[in-house]
């Protein structure tokens, strides 16, 4: 195993090449490639995610507190599972709302089967907020903590999120002015992750960084680079933190300045990259994998 000391390290000069830990293949940077509503009548959901519907789609969405915060229910409908909806929706503590059928609110020509369920949007926490709640958590010593530089498609992050909530990561800061909104489309991609975790959004990550370091914090950022240190050699012990960068061009310049070490993810010399979420996802449960 590496040890560790801090260093600024040197640009990775394989930044912006290839696909892997900070960059997506081309297809995942083409903005057209969602398939538009076939109107069928299967469990649908509104273009930027914030309204589902359909009885299986609503009721899943129910099941992860603090995901949804409304349902509507047609008048007249009714059934075991219209009923379960309501019984789930009315324990969580959901508006509940009864409604005609033209007042169900859909966009386009979606069928409903008699519910559509609004989601919460997602909470955004001040960074002193999240620090002193960093700062707070029992195991000191096992702290960990996501940084996302520049993520724009709204699905990595959704699916980076919720990767992070499976490995164990709790807090996530992202920037504020290149990165995604966390939006419906976020949310519904996240699968309700986002309701579990402490986001914060920030303008100056640079020196986030910096003053995470003064906290205590050793931070790794993901690149491609035969030059980094492979992520099954690095010392992720003590609280961490892991710097995940853009689709396109990774983690930027000012930002890379402020990783004590720079990781990769090892892979055969015909293969040069990996979707961003993918990569976020192998190098999250790498650092939380016993010892």
């Amino acid at each position: 195993m590496h040890h560790r000391g801090r260093a600024v390290p040197a640009a990775a000069h394989a930044l912006g090449r290839g696909r892997g830990a900070g960059a997506v293949s081309p297809a995942d940077r083409r903005s057209g490639r969602r398939r538009p509503s076939s109107g069928s009548g299967k469990a649908e959901q509104a273009a930027d995610g914030t309204l589902i519907w359909g009885l299986n789609s609503v009721l899943e969405a129910l099941r992860i507190p603090g995901s949804v915060s409304e349902v509507l229910v047609q008048r007249g409908k009714g059934g075991p599972r219209i009923q379960a909806i309501i019984d789930l929706a009315r324990e969580r503590r959901v508006r509940l709302r009864f409604v005609d059928a033209d007042r169900m609110g859909l966009p386009g020509h979606g069928r409903h089967q008699g519910v559509v369920a609004r989601r919460a949007a997602a909470r955004l926490y001040p960074l002193a907020e999240l620090l002193d709640h960093l700062a707070s958590t029992p195991d000191r010593d096992n702290r960990r903590l996501l940084v996302l530089d520049s993520i724009q498609d709204p699905r990595n992050l959704g699916s980076i999120l919720r990767s992070a909530v499976a490995a164990g990561f709790d807090h996530v800061i992202m920037t504020r002015e290149r990165s995604a909104p966390v939006t419906g489309t976020v949310v519904r991609a996240s699968a309700g992750a986002t309701a579990r975790l402490r986001l914060c959004q920030v303008v100056n990550l640079a020196e986030t960084l910096k003053l995470l370091k003064e906290k205590g914090f050793w931070v790794y950022g993901a690149v491609v680079s035969p030059d980094a240190l492979s992520i099954y050699e690095a010392d992720f012990s003590g609280p961490v933190c892991l710097v995940i960068g853009s689709e396109g061009k990774g983690i930027r310049p000012l930002v890379q300045r402020q990783c004590d070490h720079l990781v990769t993810i090892p892979m055969r010399a015909d293969l040069d990259s990996l979707n961003v979420s993918v990569a976020a996802a192998i190098i999250m449960f790498e650092m939380v994998r016993p010892r």
